[in-house]
């Protein structure tokens, strides 16, 4: 049997951003990860699923308990951190931009909010990310902008929007 390389889920990368900030509990991250803050905005993580993360990150060896403390009215609390396997993989994974462009609503905007809340430039990953996407809108411009298909219209302007919006954010971070 062939064994493949743990790769995160979304929440997982979130948890592991989050842990990248300093160590801290499960409870402390999912209410980071509420509709109502920053992070919750591009992904809510429901508290059972950030235990689940933080139990899977322990698993693959890019989190770890650093020790417990009492609960404010509860269990004691495990407080975890990153390791370093973890630290390179979310380093790794905040760089490389999306494949594409519907993975932008959440992926490369979970990506931005993170690398902003760990005080780092996006700009590189936003350059980046226009030059993933150069292929994709280059096909779009030779193909005809009167098309009856309405996935393929959908496809246009979605990448279209995304362009406009790469363009706006480099402009902003290149000050």
């Amino acid at each position: 049997m062939v064994m493949r390389e743990f790769e995160p889920s979304l929440t997982e990368y979130a948890v592991l951003g989050l842990l990248a900030g300093g160590p801290t509990h499960g409870f402390a991250i999912s209410r980071t990860l509420q509709p109502d803050t920053e992070i919750g905005r591009v992904i809510t993580v429901r508290r059972p699923l950030v235990y689940r993360a933080l139990d899977r990150l322990v698993d693959a060896g890019l989190a770890e308990p650093a020790h417990t403390e009492p609960g404010a009215a509860g269990p004691n609390r495990v407080i975890h951190r990153l390791t370093r396997a973890g630290r390179r993989r979310l380093d790794l994974w905040l760089a490389s931009p999306v494949s594409h462009v519907r993975d932008m609503r959440i992926e490369f905007q979970l990506k931005l909010a993170l690398l902003q809340r760990l005080g780092r430039s996006p700009l590189q990953l936003v350059i980046a990310q226009r030059e993933t996407l150069d292929p994709t809108l280059a096909a779009l411009e030779v193909s005809s902008s009167d098309t009856a298909d309405h996935l393929e219209l959908w496809r246009r302007h979605n990448a279209l929007a995304a362009d406009t919006y790469l363009e706006s954010l480099e402009r902003h971070y290149s000050g």
